[in-house]
């Protein structure tokens, strides 16, 4: 994909880990739907196996997006804390976002994309997966 920064391979390693457990709880608890509960709030979603199929099967991509709230401090440190680029890194990505609106910041499946979504929303950022 174009303007995504590639990601380094400590998240690839990260993102291995989260399909597995992913795979691992939908066999063990499920046969046809997925059940799903964060840790912060209590939140369920429902997904059928299609939709878990083929959200593996497609890339998806998380978004950030500007806003006038989050300050480039915070953005870059988001960008190095939970997706493990450098600073460098992260700083491209806080100026792309400022400049263009919007940036690609990680591909990967829907399920994986979730995760890091919510994530940087609590941290108070605009993220959205496409």
């Amino acid at each position: 994909m174009e303007n995504v920064i590639q990601r380094p391979k400590s998240l690839r390693l990260q993102s291995k880990i989260i399909r597995t457990i992913f795979h691992l709880t939908y066999y063990i608890f499920h046969k046809n739907s997925y059940f799903c509960t964060m840790s912060t709030e209590t939140k369920e979603e429902t997904f059928t196996l299609e939709e878990i199929l083929t959200s593996l099967k497609t890339v998806h991509r998380l978004i950030l997006w500007n806003d006038d709230i989050n300050t480039f401090d915070h953005v870059i440190y988001c960008m190095m804390k939970y997706l493990d680029y450098n600073e460098s890194q992260a700083e491209k990505i806080a100026w792309k976002v400022h400049n263009d609106g919007k940036c690609p910041v990680l591909e990967g499946s829907f399920t994986e994309m979730e995760v890091y979504r919510k994530i940087l929303q609590q941290e108070g950022l605009t993220v959205s997966v496409d």
